[in-house]
């Protein structure tokens, strides 16, 4: 039955390029970019191998041409790079005329290196080569796990604590790559492509689980201003770019795409939940200071650890709620009060739902009472978090 239902899937699949093949005019035969004007902004959709998700990057596609068409295009381009196959990839520009939207094939890869820095410095250089900008802007698919490192060939963990997308039966949320670590991808590899690549990004909005955590932005913290993440599982639908497109394209909304995306997953039937941060990048240092004035004077209370606001459904917890954790943590109200007040200057936008959803253990929604916008692993006890003080974060305020 599993082995059916996946033929099937790749069958749509199929369908779904031809579909999209047919609207894309192939216009570079030769895959050199053209001597291209500067425009204001280039927002990049990236949409590497994922198992599984191909089409709803198709409607993720369709939904942001939607927005397109409504809102125009002034002195801005997007354009798109979407793996069909694990070894296939187009990278095509979304065009509009008149109020309908159509796609430009740009550029077609075989065998894309996705997971290497070289491959998303290649990658991002065909972008600034077709469409150069004064501002780049990047919504991505990436490691589903947050700050989490690939697990290359190893099995890293036991049976009770396999990733929530191998749980089946029930709605389905979103995850990069396939069910290998050859389709995945490290944070960290991601920012020494796009350093490398020369393109400071304006916000990096991430269309996948778990990717709002202090320690994914703070491994960002010099390649983009803003990050935009759901620090809970996204269902596999993902961004609703059809009501978000318009503040990520101009002078980007940050307050209006939380807005919009709160009141789509509000009233999304399949499964009424969704939350999601906006990371300031330039206020996490100050952040850090204060964080490594906390622990030099607080070791946190291991008996306190199920008094905390978890936003997974691992078990044990994975991503915590960081004001929550840092609330149990700090007992100075005078330095509490400092860490939430640079907590909310570094989150400054956020919305959640009443409670988040997980496919772990059958799918199910878990009450939200304390909800910051970005999640910490600091207090995490599972084997995931094995190498969480090897990350840029702990290191900088331990």
């Amino acid at each position: 039955m599993e082995i059916r239902f996946k033929i099937i899937h790749l069958s749509l699949s199929a369908v779904l390029l031809v579909l999209l093949s047919v609207n894309l005019v192939s216009c570079h035969k030769d895959d050199v970019p053209p001597v291209s004007t500067e425009t204001e902004k280039t927002l990049f959709m990236y949409l590497p191998w994922s198992t599984d998700l191909v089409g709803a990057f198709y409607t993720n596609i369709s939904d942001m041409e939607k927005a397109i068409a409504k809102k125009g295009l002034d002195q801005e381009r997007v354009l798109v790079f979407i793996s069909t196959t694990p070894t296939e990839a187009t990278l095509f520009e979304i065009i509009e005329e008149n109020g309908k939207c159509k796609g430009d094939t740009l550029k077609r890869y075989t065998n894309p290196a996705i997971t290497t820095k070289e491959g998303i410095t290649s990658i991002l250089n065909d972008v600034k080569g077709f469409a150069p900008a004064k501002r780049y802007a990047m919504t991505i698919g990436c490691h589903g796990r947050g700050w989490v490192p690939v697990s290359r060939g190893k099995t890293r963990y036991l049976s009770q604590e396999k990733p929530h997308w191998e749980y089946e039966g029930v709605p389905m949320t979103r995850y990069f790559g396939g069910l290998s670590p050859e389709y995945q991808t490290d944070i960290t590899t991601l920012a020494e492509g796009v350093a490398d690549a020369g393109m400071k990004m304006e916000y990096i909005l991430f269309d996948d689980c778990y990717m709002s955590t202090i320690e994914v932005a703070y491994d960002l913290r010099e390649v983009t201003d803003f990050v935009i993440g759901s620090p809970c599982e996204i269902m596999r639908y993902g961004m609703p770019y059809a009501e978000i497109g318009e503040y990520l394209l101009g002078n980007t909304d940050y307050e209006a795409i939380c807005n919009e995306f709160h009141t789509f997953y509000s009233n999304y039937k399949e499964m009424p939940c969704g939350t999601i941060g906006v990371t300031n990048c330039s206020e996490l240092e100050p952040l850090v200071q204060i964080m490594k004035e906390i622990n030099s004077r607080y070791k946190f209370d291991t008996s306190q650890i199920n008094s905390i606001q978890t936003l997974d459904g691992y078990s044990p917890v994975l991503f915590f709620d960081f004001g929550d954790y840092v609330a149990k943590l700090c007992s100075d109200a005078d330095l509490l009060n400092q860490f939430r007040a640079q907590l909310q200057r570094t989150v400054p936008y956020k919305r959640n739902t009443e409670t988040y959803y997980t496919m772990i253990s059958g799918g199910r929604q878990i009450k939200i009472n304390a909800f910051s916008g970005i999640t910490v692993s600091d207090p995490s006890m599972n084997t995931f978090a094995e190498t969480k003080t090897e990350t840029a974060w702990y290191k900088a305020t331990h």
